[in-house]
């Protein structure tokens, strides 16, 4: 099998089940790192509900997240452009971001936006986007790098901050590493440190980290910086200055969403 990030040839790592009855072989990259199941026919079935229902994380996740994001944006970019959330779920980060006083949208593709309605990417001036964000999605993917293209052209950023889990070596054992997500069969594609700058590379753009953030952009940031930007107790000491200095966007968001839905 040819791997779907670099397109050189695999080697078979393991094989185990997906969705407790598919037998499924994941494929290991010696080139890139990289990790991936064999072509992910079940995806259909893996989807009849967008978010699964085993993600009890979600709430928490979007919570945290949001504190991180507005502490780098604020911080490392123009705390004055626009954002958008790609494949943004149920709209929970964007409705975060914007109350905490970013100009944020929202997209996805299979999710209905019930949390951040109004602030679609097509209600908004359209592209370029300062950042965008993409949670929990390259795991999901079966053409990472056809996906970072499609949103770079799409959207004219030149950042792109994203979160996975990344492993070193060789594959850990099926056992040993929850983020493979059996039973829910939507994890497909999974990265070491190596293949996220091989990816980066392949759009000009620098790769930096910070425990399970990840940032691809054409700016060149400071990587202390954005540890200590991220870091829990930094981020608690700090994580008010943002709302403070952009001003929350909840109360105005709510009298123009009120106009629109008179006129």
């Amino acid at each position: 099998m040819m791997c779907r990030i670099c397109s050189s040839s695999t080697r078979l790592a393991f094989t185990h089940k997906l969705l407790s009855k598919y037998d499924c072989a994941f494929y290991f990259c010696d080139n890139c790192g990289g990790l991936q199941t064999e072509s992910p026919y079940w995806l259909d079935e893996a989807y009849a509900s967008p978010v699964a229902s085993a993600d009890t994380g979600l709430v928490w996740r979007n919570l945290y997240l949001a504190r991180l994001t507005s502490m780098v944006l604020f911080f490392l970019f123009d705390r004055h452009g626009r954002f958008l959330d790609a494949a943004g779920g149920y709209g929970i980060f964007t409705r975060l971001m914007r109350d905490i006083g970013f100009d944020y949208y929202w997209t996805d593709m299979y999710c209905p936006n019930l949390t951040a309605r109004g602030f679609e990417a097509e209600t908004g001036p359209g592209a370029p986007y300062t950042a965008v964000t993409a949670f929990e999605v390259m795991e999901h993917l079966p053409d990472p790098v056809g996906f970072v293209a499609e949103l770079l052209e799409s959207t004219g950023t030149d950042t792109i901050i994203f979160t996975t889990e990344l492993f070193t070596g060789e594959p850990p054992a099926p056992e040993a590493w929850w983020y493979y997500g059996f039973s829910t069969g939507q994890h497909i594609t999974f990265y070491q440190r190596s293949t996220l700058e091989l990816i980066g590379k392949r759009f000009g753009m620098r790769f930096y980290s910070s425990g399970m953030l990840h940032i691809w952009t054409r700016a060149k940031l400071n990587p202390l910086a954005l540890r200590v930007l991220t870091s829990p107790t930094v981020a608690s000491l700090l994580g008010g200055l943002p709302r403070l200095a952009l001003g929350s966007r909840t109360m105005a968001d709510h009298e123009m969403l009120i106009r629109t839905d008179k006129e």
